[in-house]
């Protein structure tokens, strides 16, 4: 009986201190989240090392670290909308979506960009990447300007509506937040700095580059207003429509949102990726890594109520991710070394959480009441 009424892990590892043991049993509970992530990262380290041997595999643990640091904040965002969505579109995200975010993401599309603007047809291009990789190396390096373009502005814009959002109720950089919080009741105001940063950049470039990087911008505004408008449209239910009628295409949208977000997130990543190895083979594996590791990191931020328990961790997910757009804006012209950015996004996140553990220390009540909630 005295046996029974011990942690299970007092019994198994009875040299371990009680606080130990407690923490050992938080560990193996988290860990359960991500049985995803080692299962996948198992799958592609045993098919790289049958694919390519020892070297292989080295590139695809790489790659998947990589994909990985820089990502965290992608995840957070993920987790902000995931925990507004039904547990059906959750497991959606985490089995359909990877399927999407590894194959049609970060295989496909960077194909049918390729074709596009090297004016090459599909079939032709998606054989170039196998027998010719340099040669597609090359021409996906060349539409990094439009790339660039297309993930920056809509990123921007994600970063932007959380800038000036006047009901957010934790300002982490105070008055200075508080304040452009409270310039969002100037109508546009997120478009308006969108389209003015996108033409004074396009002023810094010439002639084609200055079109190309204007018109994939334009697409990128155009794709974020459109799933803000059918998100829109399918919370607003007609007449005699049934509630779960509205809530499947609302998790729809939700989803499609959050695969538009990845994008603009991984592609780039694609690009880099290239600098390290130029089989698309390595590459896909590598980064599955990768986006599986965000996935299963965005279920555990939501399961755990993260967010509402570091009320500061979002804030610094969308400056990150607000130098990341800057970044991504400015590329064409000025060259960021991917390890700055990775390292940027760290710094910002780490300092959000050290942040809101000290509020909940200074706040345990309204800590408490946050979680809670």
């Amino acid at each position: 009986m005295v046996i029974d009424s011990l942690p299970i892990n007092r019994i198994l590892h009875p040299k371990l201190p009680f606080w130990q043991s407690t923490l050992h049993r938080a560990g193996e509970k988290s860990m359960r989240h991500f049985w995803g992530t080692g299962l996948v990262t198992l799958i592609c380290m045993i098919g790289a090392f049958m694919y390519g041997g020892p070297a292989a595999a080295f590139k695809v643990m790489i790659l998947g670290v990589l994909e990985i640091s820089v990502s965290f904040d992608n995840a957070v965002v993920n987790a902000k909308v995931l925990k507004d969505m039904s547990n059906f579109w959750r497991m959606m995200f985490l089995t359909v979506g990877i399927l999407v975010a590894v194959f049609l993401v970060r295989l496909i599309l960077p194909v049918g960009i390729v074709a596009v603007a090297a004016d090459i047809g599909f079939m032709d291009t998606a054989r170039m990447v196998f027998d010719n990789p340099e040669e597609y190396s090359k021409h996906l390096h060349d539409a990094h300007l439009a790339i660039s373009a297309f993930g920056g502005v809509f990123l921007l814009m994600v970063f932007l509506g959380f800038l000036f959002n006047a009901e957010k109720e934790h300002h982490w950089l105070g008055a200075l937040e508080a304040k452009f919080g409270s310039l969002g009741s100037i109508e546009g105001i997120s478009t308006i700095v969108a389209l003015a940063l996108l033409m004074g950049v396009s002023t810094v470039l010439e002639g084609a580059q200055s079109a190309t990087f204007l018109y994939s911008g334009a697409l990128g505004l155009f794709v974020f207003f459109l799933l803000d408008m059918l998100k829109h449209c399918f919370e607003n239910p007609e007449d005699g429509e049934a509630v779960a009628d509205v809530a499947k295409k609302s998790g729809f949208i939700s989803f499609m949102y959050l695969e538009v977000l990845d994008a603009s997130f991984s592609l780039d990543g694609v690009i880099a990726a290239f600098a390290i190895t130029k089989d698309p083979i390595v590459i896909m594996l590598g980064l599955a890594i990768g986006a599986m590791a965000v996935r299963c990191l965005t279920i555990y931020l939501v399961k755990k109520g993260t967010l509402d328990e570091l009320v500061y961790l979002e804030a610094g997910a969308m400056y990150a991710i607000g130098i990341l757009a800057l970044i991504m804006l400015t590329s064409g012209f000025v060259h960021v070394p991917e390890v700055f950015t990775a390292l940027a996004g760290a710094l910002l996140i780490g300092a959000a959480i050290v942040s809101s553990l000290r509020w909940k220390k200074n706040n345990p009540k309204a800590a408490e009441e946050a979680v809670a909630a």
